[in-house]
């Protein structure tokens, strides 16, 4: 394009002159005299105002001039560079004595009136024309041929096809001026694959193993889906490093490529020849520590963690000293920053190379002790200051921590206010003199509150759901009119109202939740209100039974602390419950009361420990498990009361229903135990929870899990309780169910199909011991604050017991399958698996595997 443009302004030039010499020979013209520019006229134009040419040349009538001179010249030069004409030339039309006439012929170039594509799909034609900004109205130039047909061959290069061919035509448009209309003519051909990688000189390391180290430029292989054999040179220019790097890492230090050839093998085909210069292998020797005084060579030689006489590895040695791809690797940088020294400089240098031995000197200049100046924060357009402040770990006054800063960048994605893959802080001001730092953090906020609306048929009617979650929540704002945005925002607090309504039943709940109770310390307060309304329902006729209902009151209180020990990651709280239950004519399994109530007063002590992150959605490392224990007071232990002879006796009437000969009488006697044996429920339960999460290759991530849950009584004689019960199997969404039940997900299982049956009733009662365990691979398609979206593939196994003596962690039912997750801040998550289920259910009717399920997910995490 340069050269071109060169050559065009060299040829008006020359024109410039020759058109002067020729008229030269008609008129009066003295070569390089001084002249009176007395008259200029622009022709050529077709649709540019003459006057408008005239103003941008700079010449007035009247002004000296020299015929030819630098003056017009450069005059063509700037014309040039306005790239709007393909011509420029200057013709003297008359000389008058000492004054001269002048011309300006230009030659327009034409605009663009469209462009049409073949060869690719009509959908990706407005993404090429934006990315080459072939516009309606654009000038066409050479230039701009060229480098959009540069661009696409580029382009479908980088997509691996390397015979791709690019044609660009213009004719002109006779609809429009001066016009254009341009034709793309794409043939993109077959993608071009790697067949084979060929090796030579590699007397040390097998081809396989420097197969390996090319990290995107892969062989065409029968089953590999992960990688792609395509060649693309800019890959391949880094993979010939990674390369290197192989051999640096077993002591090659001085390997070298010597060579690399790609050659056709067929249309579809390439073959890459990479020649290697193996040099002698090294070992590390003496490894001296110079210029460090805050830590001792002993304490850095252990970080550091290279022993004399090891195998020389370049790549570990970089990695020990910095390793910029893992923020929280334990490296000698780290080990400085960490502790105050952000200007500190670990350089290693090789000192000595005597035969195949190389001796390092580690050398430190640890600079000033930094402490931090400034904290700001910018972005939080709805949450305000305090609520970021308050989770930050870097306080002004403080030492510099590089962990600090990645711990904070944690916690702040931990909130769910903000965007975590977008948590960005600038290290601003660094001052090594003062030894002083200021950093601002960088916030996009996300959506926190979420909206739940839904509208289904089932139990014979239709069902409404309206949910209302405002997840950044003031309620010291309440009050303030102007702050309803929809509502008062920006203090971190959860407010939750939730219906759902059917002919059947009612439910209605209130949440309420202050993670900084006085604002002072992590301490957090949440308080719940519910009520659930049952009805009697025939089914057949479709209408509600009066007289027949049965309800639920329940009331909550929570405290919960972040505790320093055994780290900082552990909380602590404790929850205060009460529920009552209420029947008038009504009977629902697996409670046996048709008239009564019956009380369920529980405290509720919690530990857990959450250290993943850096997001609450996707998180790529870490780890999060709890251990709860909920227990009611020992009621029968305190009143002393025997139990047992209502125990044989309500045995005796179970052993009646079962082999049918239980009257009337006896099932009213049954409901009068019943309701002394629950007006005062008595129960404890533990459960564990552990999730951890590996990232195994960039955003590709492990997470495991393991669950268990123990329901139990302090009376043998009371037995167990009808409720707060283990239901597994299914999407674990936990349907409407007014006993307290934990619905606990196993996919690949139709709901709560786990769940065993009463050997009486044949129906289920819901099981006392469960167990699962979890392994799931997630990989992210999307991050973004409006929509994160991810895919993944899991096995899951678990089951569910009715007592503690037929309770085996090994006796399990097994699933797999692949499953999305979509979470968008105002619906929360939302979900689909597709489950295999390998193993029989508990249903009577069940009779083999489970088989395929599918299974949508609303508003939970798996």
């Amino acid at each position: 394009m340069k050269t071109f443009m060169s050559l065009s302004r060299l040829l008006s030039i020359l024109t410039l002159f020759t058109a002067l010499s020729l008229n030269a020979q008609e008129l009066s013209f003295e070569n390089g005299k001084r002249y009176i520019l007395g008259g200029l006229t622009v022709s050529g134009l077709e649709s540019y105002n003459e006057q408008t040419v005239k103003t941008y040349t700079g010449l007035r009538v009247g002004q000296p001039i020299t015929v030819p001179g630098e003056k017009l010249s450069s005059i063509i030069n700037k014309l040039w560079g306005l790239e709007l004409f393909s011509d420029v030339a200057w013709y003297i039309t008359d000389v008058q004595g000492d004054k001269i006439f002048l011309e300006l012929e230009v030659k327009e170039r034409p605009t663009l009136s469209k462009v049409t594509v073949y060869g690719i799909k009509e959908r990706k034609v407005q993404d090429i024309l934006d990315d080459t900004d072939l516009k309606k109205g654009k000038k066409i130039t050479e230039s701009l041929i060229a480098n959009s047909k540069n661009y696409l061959r580029n382009k479908y290069r980088k997509e691996g096809y390397l015979n791709a061919k690019v044609h660009i035509a213009t004719a002109p448009d006779s609809s429009e001026t001066n016009a254009q209309s341009m034709v793309i003519n794409i043939k993109k051909g077959e993608k071009v694959k790697v067949k084979e990688i060929v090796f030579e000189g590699n007397d040390q390391l097998k081809a396989k193993k420097l197969r390996k180290a090319l990290k995107n430029t892969k062989e065409k292989r029968f089953g590999r889906f992960w990688k792609k054999s395509k060649y693309i040179e800019a890959d391949f220019e880094e993979d010939l490093g990674s390369l290197i790097d192989a051999y640096a890492e077993n002591g090659y230090r001085d390997a070298r490529v010597l060579s690399d050839t790609v050659y056709t093998i067929d249309e579809k085909l390439i073959g890459i020849k990479i020649k290697v210069e193996e040099g002698n292998k090294y070992y590390f020797g003496d490894i001296d520590f110079v210029g460090n005084s805050v830590y001792t060579d002993q304490q850095l030689a252990r970080v550091l963690g290279i022993k004399k006489g090891s195998t020389y590895n370049g790549v570990l040695l970089k990695e020990r000293i910095a390793d910029d791809s893992d923020p929280d690797s334990d490296d000698l940088t780290a080990q400085y920053q960490n502790h105050g020294y952000l200007f500190s400089q670990i350089n290693p240098v090789e000192v000595s190379a005597v035969n195949d031995t190389i001796d390092f000197e580690i050398r430190i200049i640890e600079g000033k002790e930094t402490f931090l100046n400034h904290i700001d924060v910018v972005g939080n357009d709805r949450t305000n200051d305090h609520v970021i402040f308050r989770e930050l770990r870097t306080r002004p006054g403080q030492k510099y921590s590089k962990a600090d800063i990645i711990r904070s960048i944690r916690e702040l994605g931990q909130l769910g206010f903000f965007d975590a893959e977008n948590i960005k802080p600038d290290i601003l001001n660094p001052d090594p003199n003062t030894g002083t730092v200021d950093i601002k953090y960088s916030l996009v906020e996300a959506g926190s509150s979420q909206i739940e609306l839904q509208g289904g048929y089932g139990g014979g009617g239709f069902i409404g759901t309206l949910g209302l979650s405002f997840n950044n929540f003031s309620l010291r704002n309440i009050f303030k009119g102007k702050e309803y945005k929809p509502v008062p925002m920006g203090d971190g607090q959860t407010l939750a109202i939730r219906a759902q309504a059917s002919r059947s039943y009612r439910v209605y709940s209130l949440n309420f939740s202050e993670p900084w109770l006085g604002g002072k310390k992590p301490v957090s307060f949440t308080t719940t209100l519910s009520r659930t309304e049952q009805f009697g329902y025939d089914f057949q006729r479709r209408e509600r039974i009066d007289g027949q209902s049965f309800t639920v009151t329940g009331i909550s209180f929570g405290l919960g602390k972040r505790v320093r020990w055994p780290d900082d990651f552990f909380s602590i709280s404790h929850g205060l419950s009460y529920q009552l239950y209420e029947f008038n004519n009504y009977r629902i399994q697996p409670w046996n009361i048709g008239n009564g109530s019956s009380n369920s007063l529980s405290y509720t002590l919690g530990i857990s420990r959450n250290s993943a992150g850096p997001g609450r959605i996707f998180p790529l490392y870490g780890s999060t498990f709890s251990l709860s224990g909920k227990f009611t007071p020992p009621y029968s232990w305190i009143s002393g009361k025997d139990w047992g002879p209502l125990k044989e006796e309500r045995d005796d009437l179970i052993e009646k229903f079962a082999d049918g000969s239980g009257t009337p009488e006896d099932n009213a006697r049954f409901e009068e135990i019943e309701e002394e044996r629950l007006k005062w429920a008595e129960f404890w339960k533990v459960k564990f929870k552990g999730e951890w999460f590996t990232r195994l290759v960039d955003k590709l991530v492990l997470r495991t899990n393991v669950e268990l849950g123990f329901l139990g009584s302090y009376n043998s004689d009371l037995g167990d309780v009808p409720f707060d019960r283990f239901y597994v199997g299914g999407d674990g969404l936990g349907n409407f169910t007014l006993d307290g039940r934990e619905s606990i997900q196993l996919r690949g299982y139709e709901n709560n199909s786990i769940t065993p049956y009463s050997d009486i009733t044949n129906q289920q009662t819901g099981g006392v011991v469960y167990n699962k365990y979890s392994m799931e691979l997630r990989y992210p398609l999307t991050l973004k604050p409006t929509a994160s979206i991810y895919t993944l593939a899991f096995m899951e196994a678990g089951n569910n017991f009715n007592n503690f003596r037929d309770f085996n962690p090994f006796e399990v039912k097994r699933s797999a399958g692949v499953g999305l997750r979509i979470f968008m801040p105002a619906f929360g998550l939302l979900g689909i698996d597709f489950g295999y289920g390998f193993d029989q259910d508990y249903r009577p009717s069940s009779n083999g595997p489970s088989g395929w399920q599918t299974h949508f997910i609303i508003g939970q995490r798996f």
